[in-house]
């Protein structure tokens, strides 16, 4: 089957799009990619993918786990250790979520506008 549209990036909504795209450029390694007003910024992998920031004033996080204000998505990333993983998301802004369902495999953290994502065992 003939592809309809070709996927070009995610974009999340929160408060500083700055901030956390510098989060999350920490994490990845990607560059980021200013617009050209603070209330849209990009993080441009060297492969194409792209993670977008949108300014959103009134931007609630999500509650996870739970269905009041749900996660809506999420990202994963890969690590080849989780405890290194970890102390790496922490120590740049990152809370460990309260519940973890299977902390052998992944975790799950809340960046710092409070939406959810993993970290994967690798391998």
């Amino acid at each position: 089957m003939e592809p309809i549209a070709t996927f070009s990036l995610v974009a999340l909504d929160c408060p500083d799009p700055a901030g956390l795209a510098e989060f999350y450029a920490a994490v990845t390694g990607w560059r980021v990619r200013p617009w050209e007003d603070d209330s849209w910024i990009q993080l441009v992998s060297d492969t194409g993918a792209t993670i977008a920031f949108q300014k959103a004033p009134g931007h609630v996080p999500p509650e996870w786990p739970g269905d009041e204000r749900p996660q809506q998505l999420h990202l994963d990333f890969d690590v080849p250790d989780l405890d290194t993983g970890e102390q790496r998301v922490l120590a740049i802004g990152a809370r460990k979520a309260g519940f973890q369902p299977a902390p052998d495999s992944f975790r799950v953290y809340l960046d710092p506008a409070g939406h959810p994502f993993c970290l994967v065992r690798s391998g």
